[in-house]
């Protein structure tokens, strides 16, 4: 793999830090803006939001930039939103930080995924998916737990900062690596690469990947109290909790990049149902710490693995649409972290218990596997030519 793509890595490594770093700080922001918990929820679907609408505007207005020149404009102000959001008294304003840094992280992840995939040979874009996921799984990991023990002892606006100071190293690293011109073919016209949309082999990868990964973040969002709450842990262990997410979760993007390129079948027939069940186990259990924690393991490692192999499917699905593919696979990503959250924080209000965001992502990837089934179905009942 092209070294540029780890330094790709790097900067989706302190943009994903930032967007998974709120599963350990809800409940302190909630208790210092004076809101519920459940209402802080939304600043995680508020960053979905974001990726999901500004993915496409964002690649479609940047698309005739050098991605150079975007990536590092993206990052720059990702880094002035977080200033902002450091600095604000009040809910709303930070609400409106998380939509803006969603929007310069959208524009950002879609441009890094089509570069990423022009650095490589054509079948290999699993590959060049999962180096770059690496960075994400590797925030969970390091990242996260770092930014709740920060946030800890310093509050969470020091999370915040922190977050600002290292995208300046990550611009340099882009500034640096990544070549004036990588991935800068002519681009095709747009109103044909939109017209991609309409290939039902496209809509179902990316419907599946935002499936699945509404699941994910339905539960990983509320993670916290359900640490604290139902297992009865020490504050404390909602970091650990966050590493063994992040540890399953970089195992399952790597060993889906070995397979998912030549046998995705494989990860999705096995690693769907069984990331069904450990959610439904995970509700279960989650009273008993030894478990629970081994459970978030390992949802960590399916969910991930699973989702990347569904988001490199998006790629593949999407090869007639060069400048515009990867915002579309950031757009499946992102429904799903926007919607899961959502109805995560409204299982909460319901009464459904700590416990209903973990059912939550039970029933969204039940439903992936119905629909995946069901479409196998339609292909396989039309007559062949």
């Amino acid at each position: 793999m092209p070294f540029s793509l780890y330094l790709l890595a790097l900067a989706v490594f302190v943009m994903g830090t930032s967007e998974f770093m709120l599963a350990g700080l809800l409940p302190a922001i909630a208790s210092d803006l004076d809101v519920s918990v459940g209402t802080a929820g939304l600043l995680t679907s508020a960053f979905a939001v974001g990726m999901v609408v500004g993915a496409p505007l964002m690649a479609a207005f940047a698309r005739r930039w050098p991605p150079r020149l975007t990536l590092i404009a993206c990052l720059l102000i990702f880094a002035g939103c977080h200033v902002v959001g450091a600095l604000t008294p009040t809910f709303s304003i930070l609400l409106l930080t998380r939509i803006l840094s969603a929007l310069a992280n959208a524009g950002f992840l879609a441009v890094a995924l089509t570069t990423a995939t022009s650095l490589v040979p054509a079948d290999r874009k699993g590959r060049a998916l999962a180096v770059l996921l690496s960075g994400t799984t590797i925030a969970t990991v390091a990242g996260v737990p770092a930014g709740a023990l920060f946030g800890t002892a310093l509050g969470w606006r020091s999370t915040f900062w922190a977050i600002a100071i290292l995208c300046l190293p990550a611009a340099l690293g882009v500034l640096r690596g990544i070549p004036a011109r990588a991935g800068r073919d002519a681009p095709s016209s747009l109103r044909q690469e939109l017209r991609e949309l309409t290939s039902p082999r496209l809509l179902l990868a990316m419907t599946l990947g935002a499936l699945v990964n509404g699941g994910t973040f339905a539960a990983f969002t509320f993670l916290a109290p359900v640490v604290t709450d139902v297992a009865h842990l020490d504050a404390g262990w909602i970091s650990v909790a966050l590493v063994l997410f992040g540890v399953g979760s970089f195992l399952g993007v790597t060993i889906a990049g070995r397979l998912s390129d030549r046998h995705p079948g494989l990860v999705l027939g096995i690693g769907g149902p069984l990331l069904l069940a450990g959610w439904v186990a995970m509700a279960l259990v989650a009273s008993h710490p030894v478990p629970l924690l081994a459970l978030v393991f390992l949802q960590g490692m399916l969910s991930f693995g699973v989702g990347s192999t569904l988001i490199a499917r998006v790629l593949y699905a999407a090869s007639g649409a060069p400048t515009m593919g990867g915002s579309y696979a950031t757009a499946a990503l992102n429904v799903g972290a926007a919607v899961g959250p959502v109805l995560g924080g409204f299982a909460l209000a319901t009464g459904a218990g700590l416990l209903g965001p973990v059912w939550v992502a039970a029933g969204l990837t039940g439903s992936a596997l119905v629909v995946a089934l069901l479409s196998r179905r339609v292909h396989d009942r039309r007559p062949k030519a």
